[in-house]
Parts: C-alpha cells; sequence; structure tokens
C-alpha cells in the first residue's frame, strides 16, 4: 500500500528558495509498518492552477491509498502547506481514505473542523502517561511530546481515545471516517513501539474492508 506523507517547508535563506522535507524516521516507520512512504509535494496545488493539472490526479496515479499528515511548524506559518493539507482531507474524506495526523496533524484535522488551539506548557521535550477512556484501547502507557498548542476541545463527529494528566487531548479518532489523531511522535522513539505500528496497520488496512 502506497502511503502519501505530507512535508514541512523550510526557507533555505542562503539559497534564496523553498524546500519541502520529511524525517527520515518517519519513512523508516512507516516501512516498518509494511507500507510504502510516498511523500506528497506541497507545490501540486499552484501548479495545477497553471498547467491544468491536479493534485488529486496525482494522488490516483501514484495510487495513495493512505495518508500521514506529518508534525512540523505550527499552523499559519506555511499557508502552502496549510492548503495542501486542507485538501488532503478533504479528498480523505470524499473517498474514505484512512488518514494519520501526528502532532501539527491532529491539529489540522481538528483546525479544518473548527477547533481552536491553545497555548500549553510542560509539552515540549516530555514524556507523558496516557489516560484511556476505555481500557480496550489499545495504546502506549507514555510518549513524547514536542507541542506548544493543543485543541481546545473534541471536534464534532470525532471521539477522545486518550489524554494526559493535566487533561490535554493526546489522541482522537473520527466517528465514521478510519481518522485517527496522535499528539505524539512514534517515529521519534528510539525503538518503534509495536503497538503504534500495529494501530496503524490496523488503521490503514480498514481501507481495503
Amino acid at each position: 500500500m502506497n502511503v502519501g506523507i505530507t512535508q514541512r517547508i523550510e526557507f533555505i535563506a542562503a539559497n534564496n528558495e523553498y524546500r519541502d522535507s520529511v524525517d527520515q524516521r518517519l519513512i523508516e516507520w512507516v516501512v516498518s509498518a509494511g507500507f510504502t512512504p510516498v511523500p506528497i509535494p506541497n507545490s501540486i496545488l499552484e501548479v495545477s492552477k497553471l498547467e491544468d493539472k491536479c493534485l488529486e490526479s496525482w494522488l490516483v496515479e501514484l495510487d495513495i491509498q493512505a495518508l500521514i499528515l506529518s508534525g512540523g511548524p505550527d499552523i499559519g506559518k506555511f499557508p502552502k502547506r496549510d492548503d495542501t493539507e486542507s485538501f488532503l482531507l478533504s479528498w480523505a474524506d470524499k473517498f474514505s481514505k484512512p488518514v494519520l495526523g501526528i502532532c501539527r496533524g491532529m491539529q489540522m484535522m481538528g483546525y479544518r473542523y473548527g477547533v481552536k488551539l491553545s497555548k500549553v506548557d510542560g509539552h515540549v521535550k516530555k514524556k507523558h502517561t496516557l489516560i484511556t477512556p476505555n481500557i480496550n484501547i489499545q495504546l502506549p502507557e507514555s510518549v513524547n511530546s514536542f507541542h506548544n498548542l493543543a485543541l481546545n476541545n473534541i471536534p464534532d463527529n470525532f471521539s477522545l481515545l486518550a489524554s494526559s494528566s493535566d487533561g490535554s487531548i493526546e489522541a482522537m479518532k473520527h466517528d465514521v471516517l478510519p481518522w485517527e489523531g496522535w499528539m505524539w511522535h512514534p517515529e521519534r522513539d528510539s525503538i518503534f513501539n509495536d503497538c503504534e505500528l500495529n494501530r496503524v496497520r490496523s488503521l490503514f488496512n480498514s481501507e481495503k474492508k
């Protein structure tokens, strides 16, 4: 299965150019889960306006069957990335494609549904114990944390999967679509967690059912 992965945008002042990038560890994590990673450029939407191409055609041609919205700078810093991910979520909604939102990616899910973000303390370079409302939910006992912003509330049509001890939303899932959001970075663990790998396998393979 080909899994599309969104990318960070970085401005390289010395070269006066914008570059897309994705953490190599995230590529390794997706491969470890048994999928083929395909980085998604942030410029296709803009090109499509000029050359009669569109991102949807690109997704079809590369047979993208699931998406990962990766972590990165806050929403609003690079509008081109925001536009790309907004389009991707609409596409995944339209075709019921599985989506995993990682950190910023989960925030983007909430943002799409009108949820606001607020600053949160104690969530950068920290470990958090996960508190789950359902003991049957298979998630790690503790996770890393690298974010300054948190969702104010669970979006409509989503359910809480886990929170931290301070009440911050750490994981959520869509009630109908095969979508989940995790506020931590599974790719940043020194050893990949089997629980997370199995969970993303189940999420993405739901597309075949």
